[in-house]
């Protein structure tokens, strides 16, 4: 697509890499193009002139290539400043030789355009020029647009493997200063192969993927582990800050159309890519990818707009309240702020929208949880616990939003390694954010995400699944909407109150000797229960006493029929002898119910109940 002609036609403009950086004076802030697209011919270049370019000041946002200015010897001559850390130039950070500006990507383009960061100049990596005299910024448009439109001299490295991207993408070669002709492989990327622990949580982010939902997914191991578990999906979009070789995997499983997208349908829209060649070749005069600057892909307003948007990002460590740290170990700063808060934003402005933040439950090896009570000394916050929505691990995912310090301590606590709850516990009890004589489930109390399931009744798809130590809310709130009489065919007893104490005695469970099922009606992210089942293993001789009880307005629909068999599948499942019940003699239902079940049932009256008993 590019003009064949264009040297001949552009020719005043193209010159040696050494005649185009001489041009850059001493003492200037030089902007250098991002991730995949940094311009490495350039870059070396501007490493040879040394002293000629000396006390320059080097600005990008992550870059994938080589960073010479950031080695100890070029100390004197250059001064690196990062708004968002790689590998290339984490340690001349954390030394002290380079400097770092947290910074939303949403806000970076103003930042230039107001003058705020001056720049004097922008080395950039384009296509050639097309026959009306454009190029493209290829794999990164992000926040290269606005250097470009601000920076007074512009220097351009000619590339003809730079894939041509489409959408606001593109720069007039007029506003290029020196053409540096420079055929090269554009930088490929390759993500991190996600280990085991990686695709449990990715399995966990995508139980909260809708179908027809628009993703936002960002770097590393963690966010690409869902995309496995998303292949499934139907109708998914995708508006992010950056993708990688993650699209084309579910742009070819189908799970990728577009079609339902209520921004941009039928469009992915991005900020910039990196990735295998094959990725490049994908978005190449792709119609169907569109790159924008970042103050348009990030804006919280624009994210907003799309329905459904689920925004997927990573951290390094979360406090009980939710305090999110992403940026730092401690007081080392390790990457920056990129988009995070920006798309977590707009997934909360979103119809129906979900914002994920996802890590591993421990560190250095397994050695250090990653829920603490307290970030570490030095850590920032970079998406604050009155921000924070869904925490995903590999034990698990938890909504915070609208939950009090109480529920959000539990909740992390229940999602945290195992080995690191019950210290997690103890220090919730010490700052006082959690109930003095709160337990937790017994040692070996994994939630058992296998025996989450569906059932349909009344043309409505309830989810049955395990009870969780966070479902005391859950719970509390079913027990005040059953009758009277319920809850004592239930419970054999005029209850009145359901307190704490016993709330937790039922949502702290083995899931071995003691099992609990509920039924719920899912209202978007909100659940409500209409029914309870629940077991506990006498050890003295195998069986399991079973009770269950529906709320009133929706008995007689079969819900506890199900609940009931599900129970006594799982019971087998575990080796359970057999099942007990004690039945009121008024609650034929219940007492029909048990021998419907195909077992040889004995009954026999005791102190007013029928006690009944079948081996399973």
């Amino acid at each position: 697509m590019f003009d064949p002609e264009w040297k001949t036609r552009h020719a005043s403009k193209i010159c040696s890499r050494e005649v185009a950086l001489a041009r850059i004076r001493r003492g200037g802030r030089i902007y250098v193009g991002s991730a995949c697209a940094e311009p490495q011919f350039l870059v070396e270049g501007l490493a040879q002139r040394g002293s000629a370019a000396g006390d320059s000041e080097i600005l990008h946002i992550l870059t994938l290539g080589i960073a010479p200015y950031a080695d100890e010897k070029f100390s004197r001559q250059f001064r690196h400043n990062a708004f968002f850390i790689g590998d290339n130039t984490r340690q001349a950070v954390a030394e002290g030789r380079a400097d770092y500006t947290p910074v939303y990507l949403s806000d970076l383009p103003s930042l230039f355009t107001s003058r705020k960061i001056r720049l004097d100049a922008a080395l950039i990596q384009v296509t050639p020029p097309d026959r009306h005299g454009y190029v493209s910024l290829g794999v990164s448009v992000d926040v290269t647009k606005a250097a470009v439109d601000c920076a007074p001299l512009v220097i351009a490295e000619v590339n003809p493997h730079m894939p041509r991207t489409l959408g606001d993408s593109f720069v007039h070669v007029d506003r290029l200063d020196a053409l540096v002709d420079h055929p090269c492989r554009v930088i490929e990327y390759t993500s991190t192969v996600p280990d085991e622990v990686a695709l449990r949580i990715g399995r966990n982010i995508a139980k909260l993927v809708d179908d027809g939902s628009t993703l936002q997914i960002g770097i590393g191991a963690i966010p690409n582990a869902s995309v496995q578990a998303l292949r499934d999906k139907k109708d998914l979009g995708v508006h992010t800050e950056m993708f990688s070789d993650w699209l084309l995997e579910l742009v070819r499983s189908g799970a990728v159309t577009n079609r339902r997208k209520t921004l941009h349908r039928g469009k992915v829209i991005a900020s910039f890519c990196m990735g295998s060649r094959e990725l490049y070749d994908f978005v190449d005069n792709n119609p169907m990818v569109e790159l924008h600057p970042s103050e348009y892909t990030n804006d919280p307003h624009v994210i907003g707009q799309n329905d459904k948007m689920v925004a997927i990002n990573t951290a390094l460590e979360i406090d009980l309240t939710g305090q999110v740290c992403s940026d730092s170990i401690g007081h080392q700063f390790y990457s920056g702020i990129g988009g995070q808060v920006d798309f977590v934003r707009g997934a909360a402005r979103s119809k129906g929208g979900k914002a994920v933040i996802a890590l591993s439950s421990t560190a250095r090896g397994g050695a250090v949880s990653t829920i603490v009570p307290q970030l570490s000394p030095g850590a920032g916050v970079v998406t604050t616990r009155g921000t924070v929505e869904w925490v995903a691990t590999e034990w698990g995912a938890v909504d915070l939003r609208g939950k009090s310090i109480r529920d959000r301590a539990m909740g992390l606590i229940n999602i945290a390694h195992p080995k690191f709850r019950k210290e997690l516990l103890e220090a919730a009890k010490r700052l006082h954010y959690v109930y003095q004589d709160q337990i937790l489930p017994p040692t070996g109390g994994v939630y058992p995400e296998r025996y989450e399931t569906r059932y349909v009744v009344a043309d409505r798809e309830l989810l049955i699944r395990p009870i969780k130590p966070a479902d005391e809310p859950l719970l509390k709130e079913f027990f005040y909407r059953l009758s009277d009489e319920s809850v004592y065919r239930r419970y054999f007893n005029q209850i009145k109150f359901m307190p704490h104490e016993r709330l937790q005695e039922e949502t702290n469970l083995d899931y071995e000797t003691r099992m609990a099922v509920t039924a719920n009606i899912v209202r978007g992210e909100v659940e409500e229960a209409t029914a309870v089942a629940q077991y506990v293993v006498d050890p003295s001789n195998g069986f399991a006493e079973m009770a269950f009880v529906v709320r009133d307005d929706w008995q007689g629909k079969g819900i506890g029929e199900f609940l009931v068999r599900y129970l006594v599948r799982i019971a087998q499942e575990k080796g359970v002898r057999g099942v007990t019940a004690v039945v009121m003699p008024d609650n034929r239902a219940m007492l029909h119910l048990f021998y419907k079940l195909g077992f040889t049932v004995e009954s026999r009256m005791d102190e007013g109940a029928y006690h009944i008993s079948f081996e399973i």
